[in-house]
């Protein structure tokens, strides 16, 4: 079996809006901390050589890092009913067959209708199945610690997102920031005509049809098209609109 590493490291260099806080504790720290509250008093000096245990304290979003967001994360409710969290989605949509659809070839900004998902689909001679894992790759994870990492990615339509639910996808994934398209241009496209249908379109797509998206993936430049698992099951957060997941290509040797 091989398996290859499709997340990126949860970091402070990342560059994003809301940046990751991690705070280290050594082992000599932790004698003198966590052991006094671990072991009840005992003293940091019956550690071996003085050291305890290591840990760190994370300042996080459930959105950092490579996660998967929930249908909570896009709307109070989906389908007409309350919008599930993170905690309460089906765990067999997390491991399935993986399909790669290379969007290299577009420059950063690039919205994808469905007509461009199904000439990426001809081009390497795949039908779409229920429940396929379809992954965009942009290669946005190579430039994540540059300061215009969030501007990088090709974004879906609504379209495009409706169109691939519609074909039985119910996790669809981007290496890239966001799912739609950068968000200094769906705000440059509303200031100059304000309507309905340009912020967060692809999101929004998730009051009508219930799915779920990854975001932040890496590595997908190493992946064929498809003929892999892709396991991506999201942390359980209690009522949370998003998990981190460790995704990651399965290959059956």
């Amino acid at each position: 079996m091989k398996i290859i590493d499709l997340s990126v490291t949860i970091s402070e260099e990342i560059k994003e809006p809301l940046p990751t806080k991690i705070v280290y504790e050594d082992h000599k720290e932790g004698a003198k901390k966590m052991g006094g509250k671990l072991f009840e008093g005992i003293s940091g000096e019956v550690f071996i050589n003085g050291n305890g245990p290591a840990g760190e304290f994370l300042t996080v979003t459930s959105h950092c890092g490579t996660h998967v967001d929930a249908p909570y994360h896009y709307y109070p409710t989906c389908e007409g009913k309350p919008s599930r969290t993170i905690d309460e989605m089906p765990l067999d949509w997390f491991f399935r067959d993986g399909v790669v659809l290379d969007f290299t070839d577009k420059p950063d900004g690039y919205m994808f209708e469905p007509e461009d998902l199904q000439e990426k689909l001809a081009a390497i001679g795949y039908t779409l199945k229920p429940f396929d894992i379809v992954l965009i790759r942009c290669d946005a994870d190579k430039r994540l610690h540059d300061p215009d990492f969030v501007k990088i990615h090709v974004g879906a339509s609504a379209a495009a997102t409706h169109w691939l639910i519609d074909q039985g996808i119910k996790v669809m994934g981007t290496d890239g920031w966001g799912w739609d398209i950068p968000l200094h241009l769906q705000v440059e496209d509303y200031k100059k005509n304000p309507r309905e249908g340009v912020i967060w379109q692809a999101h929004y797509v998730g009051i009508e049809k219930e799915y779920c998206q990854i975001e932040k993936l890496a590595n997908l430049d190493q992946l064929p098209p498809y003929g892999f698992k892709v396991a991506c099951f999201p942390a359980k957060i209690k009522g949370g609109s998003a998990g981190w997941t460790r995704a990651v290509a399965i290959f059956e040797e």
